[in-house]
């Protein structure tokens, strides 16, 4: 490969192609990364419907809606890529790979590339199903949400090579991604938004890893988010990528951990 391929370009694509090769041999990383995320937004769908969401400004479809952008975020990009890090490690790819002419960089953004593709194909699917399904208007500031989805897919995947040090083997890989996972389900406005927790608990959940993606996101929407907010937003996204990012530069293990 190394005689062929020349630039950054086409080093990560050769190497995005490997991984997705590798990427649909596993029956369980697909089903966890792509089934998943299809399904949960419409099995919450009655919870949403029972909580008081009209009284914050929301229906049920704008909660399910960046409910399953951050359901696609966190399966098929966040748990899919510690998979998927961990398992090279151990195989002792990534310890090969640096030996030829691709940087370290290049490395982890092409590993990542299937996943971030087919996190965002699959939020843009899903979209398109919520709005049909669900009656949703179209967003009123589409531009936040894009910028949401696209902070998020950069800040997952961030978030997983940083996980992916954590796991000392492909097995508990998955163990690895699940506080993260539960956390963010529980406290960053996926399945409940934040407007109906207190406002102290709130304030606080506002600063987890995936909250201003989902803040974005149905900001995008209902066209509330003022730009202070949206700012605050973009701001904490960027906090937690660049630590995600110094992390990784200082801690990532090329490695097996024997």
């Amino acid at each position: 490969m190394s005689g062929t391929v020349t630039t950054p370009t086409g080093r990560m694509a050769a190497l995005a192609r490997a991984e997705l090769t590798l990427l649909g041999r596993s029956r369980s990383t697909v089903v966890a990364a792509v089934l998943v995320p299809l399904a949960l937004p419409f099995s919450v769908r009655s919870a949403v419907e029972q909580m008081d969401v009209e009284d914050v400004g929301l229906t049920a479809g704008l909660v399910i809606l960046p409910a399953a952008i951050g359901f696609s975020l966190m399966f098929a990009v966040y748990s899919a890529l510690v998979g998927a890090y961990t398992a090279r490690r151990e195989e002792l790819v990534l310890k090969r790979l640096r030996t030829g002419e691709l940087r370290d960089a290049e490395i982890l953004a092409g590993s990542a590339l299937p996943s971030v593709t087919v996190g965002l194909v699959q939020s843009l699917l899903l979209t398109a199903g919520c709005a049909a399904l669900l009656d949703i208007p179209a967003p009123r500031a589409p531009q936040l949400a894009v910028l949401g989805l696209l902070l998020g897919l950069v800040l997952c995947a961030s978030l997983a090579a940083v996980t992916s040090t954590l796991a000392p083997s492909v097995e508990s890989a998955q163990v690895a991604s699940l506080p993260l996972v539960l956390l963010s389900m529980v406290g960053s406005g996926v399945t409940v938004p934040l407007e109906l927790l207190p406002d102290r608990l709130a304030s606080v959940c506002e600063l987890l890893p995936l909250s201003p993606v989902i803040t974005l996101v149905r900001g995008g929407w209902t066209g509330t988010l003022s730009a202070y907010e949206a700012l605050g937003a973009v701001v904490t996204a960027l906090a937690w990528t660049g630590l995600a990012v110094f992390a990784v530069r200082r801690w990532f293990r090329w490695e097996p951990r024997r």
